[in-house]
């Protein structure tokens, strides 16, 4: 499996088709079990739609170490420190699993008094406390599978990360078709079911994702690695990971903030959420998928010095990022109410969630701008601005707004859609104007004059 990961002369399009294939997969498995749920009731649908919310926050605070990691580990690779990158990849999955532990220990303990805040009540409420318990008490095993693939893809081996994440969709499929109706003599579990589906393909991905790093790095990690605490390495690490965690938190922190204004507007409303936003995650894909494969490289550029490839790089990503988003987005819009069609009868719910999906042609443009400048600043060393930005654009704008939209003006789930709409775009504005000021060139987390063993002489086990 090893090739030369050192260098910089990665190509886009080879890095980002196995990244495109395995953010498509990770959301194929929320399809999944949003289209089996579905054959439950929609009560089933949104109690997990309600609990992935504190899920997905869950999982971005653990971030903090895998992204941080991974924006470090790209510089000291395009720098040829690979010594110190095996070092870096080591430490940021002992302080991952830490980490880990703590927030599903805190999600099964907690998980009664944080779902009876959120206006539910009911089936609702029984089938979310279910879910919470099952998926949120082993969350421990999406930190490890996190911090390993954002490594494994850093060490430019994309392709190998879309295998692993190939395997698990499959597995979680079919453990869902069992376990949820109750086939091939498995007791009828429904929403259980899918979540103990969940836990069980991402315990066999973790072992697969570990076996894979350990074979595609140049200098391998040792025992030894796992335990040794360095300052240096997690100073670098966490300047980079709480940044880039608190804006991505800060997001959705304000996600559960709309999901809250969606549960005054009914049962319908919250159903057509779900399903508007299990079929919108596909339209952002391909921007999601550009973003993540234009910071492997800028990281690396960064790391060698070649300030102006990444700027031109970065440019060059956001117009096609905005091109593949606009013909997607229209795709979709003509075929919205079949799609909706596949998740649910209703005709109130199909006729909000297509009304909804309308909008997202204003909504994603702007998204698909935002996702790429914000990574390659990331990626550059540059993560502080962003999370200022996103402060005042998400929670000082785009939450007031929606407020008056959903309830003032009356114009639920809509009005949802377009506060969030006018969040993407005034970032994405402010981001691209960021990255054209080139403040970011100073940001480097790879000093050239640092001696290779300064980190490790600031070591303490």
């Amino acid at each position: 499996m090893n090739n030369k990961t050192g260098g910089v002369s990665l190509n886009l399009y080879k890095l980002t088709w196995p990244i495109f294939l395995e953010v498509l997969l990770f959301m194929l498995m929320g399809t999944a079990d949003t289209l089996m749920l579905s054959g439950v009731s929609d009560d089933a649908v949104s109690a997990v739609g309600v609990v992935n919310q504190y899920i997905f926050i869950c999982i971005l605070i653990m971030e903090v170490i895998s992204n941080g990691a991974s924006v470090v580990v790209a510089q000291y690779i395009g720098s040829r420190r690979m010594l110190e990158a095996s070092k870096i990849a080591a430490l940021s999955i002992t302080l991952n699993l830490l980490l880990g532990l703590v927030v599903s220990a805190a999600l099964f303990i907690f998980s009664d008094a944080i779902l009876s805040s959120m206006n539910l009540d009911g089936q609702v409420l029984e089938y979310a406390n279910t879910y919470m318990g099952i998926v949120g008490g082993f969350l421990f095993l999406q930190a490890l599978i996190n911090v390993i693939a954002s490594l494994v893809r850093t060490y430019g081996f994309t392709k190998e990360s879309m295998y692993v994440a190939l395997g698990m969709n499959v597995i979680h499929v079919g453990l869902n078709y069992v376990l949820i109706f109750g086939y091939l003599g498995f007791q009828e579990m429904g929403v259980a079911g899918a979540a103990v589906s969940t836990v069980i393909s991402r315990a066999l991905a973790l072992v697969v994702f570990a076996w894979v790093l350990y074979r595609v790095m140049e200098v391998r990690i040792m025992l030894r690695d796992y335990v040794t605490f360095s300052k240096t390495y997690i100073r670098k690490i966490l300047s980079v990971g709480i940044p880039s965690a608190l804006e991505q938190v800060t997001y959705h922190a304000c996600q559960t903030v709309f999901l809250y204004y969606v549960t005054f507007l009914g049962a319908a409303a919250l159903a057509s959420r779900s399903y508007a936003m299990t079929i919108s995650q596909y339209i952002y894909l391909f921007s999601a998928a550009i973003g993540m494969g234009t910071a492997i490289i800028v990281g690396r550029y960064v790391g060698a010095r070649l300030k102006d490839q990444a700027y031109r790089r970065v440019l060059q990503s956001v117009i096609w990022s905005v091109t593949i988003t606009i013909v997607v987005d229209i795709v979709v819009i003509a075929f919205r109410e079949p799609l909706i069609g596949l998740f649910t009868d209703s005709t109130d719910v199909i006729r909000m969630a297509s009304h909804v999906i309308l909008f997202s042609i204003v909504l994603e443009t702007g998204r698909s701008v935002n996702l790429v400048f914000i990574n390659a600043l990331r990626a550059a060393g540059d993560v502080k601005f962003p999370v200022y930005m996103g402060f005042i654009s998400m929670v000082c704008m785009s939450l007031p707004l929606g407020y008056m939209l959903v309830f003032r003006l009356d114009m639920g789930l809509v009005g949802v859609w377009l506060a969030i709409a006018a969040d993407e775009w005034l970032r994405g504005i402010i981001m691209w104007q960021r990255w054209r000021s080139r403040v970011w060139e100073k940001r480097s987390l790879v000093d050239p004059m640092e001696p290779a063993a300064a980190a490790v002489a600031g070591s303490a086990s």
